[in-house]
């Protein structure tokens, strides 16, 4: 019995050329095609296998090269939102063959977001591979909080904030840190390890499109192709460091709270750069994020499976618009400042005001929103002051430098003389508001008052 092997001419224009491994070499016949008969004795299998996936495998890594060689070569201020998992491991690993993570040439920004609720082993994995390929990372984490102070955060958000509102948490903590990371770093193409072999989410994904935050930001999906074998494979083939709780049965990264290894008893691993047990467990399709989002469910009942980020509408992380006047189709009192000019205009306007600096999406702001509008009607019809709204997230270093706001809500009081007075309480009710006004602008020259 013999088996027939036909092999095809491979050329390629670039600087990666794929040459055949020797053992597939064969004598040209007189057919077009080069074609060799080896005989069954000598077919070994698995070396065939071994030799097609590491043609497989370079192939990938000169269509990923490319993809981030036109990311961050055409566009000024590539950004690569690193999770730590296995796809990011080789993104950061291929940036860093390129040249691009270099103080010298630093051609990309690797951003992370900071959820509070990590493993302790990621930040930790973050330094190791920031000295290994010699760049600095632009952390980001909820609005208001210090990098790395969970104190901080459930102080103002709550510990359990991911138990009692996960969508609120997934606002907060991933969604509004990373368009504000992205806004931040000026992000004109958005690199990412998103992948089709993850599921029928991003089953369709290709290298280059459009992403529905940002505006419609560039985006590259230099992986979109590629299996998690595949990362895997490459990890090994190149020594690359990767996280250390693959070593634990781990086959993606998250949360601590709603992450599990994959089988739950941790019998697979991978270890040394070598799987140990039952890969498929991990390999099969849509099961790298098996693991992620355990137990979570989005509002209609349904099983969490994307932290909202790369989801079409992300840029959107709020319902409506707080204090929605005639203008937006409401019936507010509270009058929008559109733009930073107006904004500046108000303290030169001889008049006392009340000025609350918001974002839609804080859930502290949402609280207040009927008290704030009570103190606007009884300013109104008592005292003839206008309150305001300023949406503060959008312009930050403008609220910082002008309007006293480290974090949302910022409640500010304006004399007639042009002095900003900020409100520290964290008593945000209608009686409390009421008396700091009446004390912070007494009524006098500026304030007319019907009593």
């Amino acid at each position: 019995m013999q088996l027939t092997i036909v092999l095809t001419s491979l050329l390629s224009t670039t600087a990666f050329v794929v040459q055949p491994p020797r053992a597939l070499m064969f004598s040209p016949l007189k057919s077009s095609a080069s074609v060799s008969y080896l005989s069954a004795a000598s077919y070994d299998q698995e070396q065939f296998i071994s030799d097609s996936k590491a043609m497989r495998l370079t192939h990938l890594e000169e269509q990923a090269m490319y993809a981030l060689k036109i990311s961050c070569e055409n566009f000024d201020n590539a950004v690569f939102p690193n999770a730590m998992i296995a796809g990011d491991a080789v993104i950061t690993h291929l940036l860093s063959r390129l040249g691009y993570l270099t103080p010298k040439n630093d051609k990309c920004t690797v951003m992370v977001v900071d959820t509070f609720h990590l493993f302790p082993e990621t930040m930790s994995f973050l330094s190791t591979i920031e000295k290994e390929y010699n760049f600095k990372a632009e952390v980001f984490n909820a609005e208001g909080i210090e990098n790395g102070d969970k104190q901080g955060f459930d102080k103002r958000y709550g510990k359990d904030l991911w138990k009692e509102d996960i969508n609120q948490y997934d606002k907060i903590c991933k969604v509004e840190p990373f368009q504000r990371g992205l806004k931040t770093l000026n992000t004109n193409c958005m690199i990412n390890g998103r992948t089709r072999w993850q599921g029928f989410e991003r089953a369709w994904i290709d290298q280059f499109e459009n992403a529905p935050i940002g505006g419609g930001m560039a985006k590259c999906n230099p992986l979109a192709y590629w299996t998690l074998e595949d990362c895997f494979d490459y990890i090994a083939k190149y020594n690359v460091k990767a996280h250390p709780l693959h070593a634990k049965g781990y086959p993606s990264i998250g949360d601590a709270k709603d992450t599990i290894p994959i089988p739950e008893d941790g019998t697979v691993k991978f270890v040394d750069n070598k799987f140990v047990g039952e890969k498929s467990a991990w390999l099969d399709y849509a099961c790298e994020r098996k693991g992620r989002f355990v137990g979570l469910e989005n509002k209609d009942g349904s099983s969490k499976t994307e932290c909202g980020i790369h989801v079409e509408g992300a840029e959107k992380t709020f319902d409506r618009d707080l204090w929605e006047d005639a203008s937006l189709g409401g019936s507010s009192v509270v009058t929008n400042l559109q733009s930073t000019v107006d904004a500046t205009k108000v303290p030169t306007r001889k008049e006392a005001a009340l000025v609350v600096v918001y974002a839609p999406w804080c859930q502290f702001c949402q609280a207040m929103e009927s008290e704030i509008e009570k103190v606007a009607a009884d300013l109104q019809e008592g005292r003839m002051m206008p309150t305001y709204k300023l949406r503060g997230d959008e312009d930050r270093a403008f609220v910082q430098e002008n309007w006293n706001t480290e974090s949302f809500p910022t409640i500010n009081a304006v004399s007639a003389d042009g002095k900003i007075y900020k409100y520290e309480s964290e008593k945000r009710d209608f009686e409390s508001l009421r008396k700091w006004v009446e004390e912070t602008v007494p009524c006098g020259e500026g304030v007319m008052c019907d009593h």
